[in-house]
């Protein structure tokens, strides 16, 4: 029983099989492997220059009033997308240039209240919940999810859009049940099967927001 488990280890780990392995071989398919991620992810980048550049930019400025005007944004998802939308808020409050912090707040980074909620209520309300206590009107929410289909984020969408807040989206694949949801206003896809490939795109469009929305800011000055 012990053998096929063996030569799977060492078939994803190489360096952890028994047998005598090619080390050569091995670090020159790393090194393929590395040069043809690079390739896909630069790649599919560039196309998201045509797929979403101009809605970037009407998003932008459409984020620059909603700052102007005071509001706050608020950003949620789940897993990887958890922590990619802690570093959407920590983006704008906190950047790592001179440029103006504006008010954010990750919805996912209170261990507490996330259990809270999922444990009394349901894990689908653990974003929905916390918009409906914080957010006002003119507020912005941006949700993250790989798959577009993560009922916690179209729930917390859901409540945005009630409150009258600024809904953007951010998915993969093919934009999934967000790309069905009458309450995103402002949606981009990653147009990729590979979640690795998804989530280092949408790293890159979540920047690209927050600096077309900082030269937005400055032109309205």
């Amino acid at each position: 029983m012990s053998a096929p488990v063996e030569g799977a280890i060492g078939a994803l780990y190489p360096f952890l099989d028994a047998r005598p392995t090619d080390v050569d071989a091995v670090l020159a398919e790393v090194a393929r492997s590395t040069a043809e991620k690079a390739t896909e992810i630069v790649a599919l980048r560039d196309s998201l220059v045509a797929e979403h550049g101009q809605r970037l930019l009407d998003c932008a400025h459409r984020c620059a009033t909603a700052f102007r005007a005071g509001a706050t944004l608020f950003s949620f998802g789940n897993g990887g997308s958890s922590t990619d939308a802690q570093d959407v808020a920590q983006l704008f409050l906190h950047p790592p240039t001179a440029a103006r912090p504006l008010p954010a707040i990750s919805l996912t980074h209170d261990v507490a209240l996330i259990t809270a909620l999922s444990n009394d209520v349901g894990f689908e309300v653990v974003f929905a919940r916390q918009l409906a206590a914080f957010g006002r009107a003119g507020d912005i929410a941006v949700g993250l999810s790989t798959s577009g289909g993560s009922t916690n984020v179209l729930r917390a969408f859901e409540e945005a859009a009630r409150r009258g807040m600024v809904t953007i989206g951010i998915a993969g694949y093919d934009g999934g049940r967000m790309a069905e949801s009458a309450a995103v206003d402002h949606l981009f896809v990653v147009p990729s099967a590979s979640v690795h490939r998804v989530q280092e795109a949408q790293t890159t469009l979540y920047h690209v927001l927050w600096e077309l929305t900082q030269q937005a800011l400055a032109d309205e000055r």
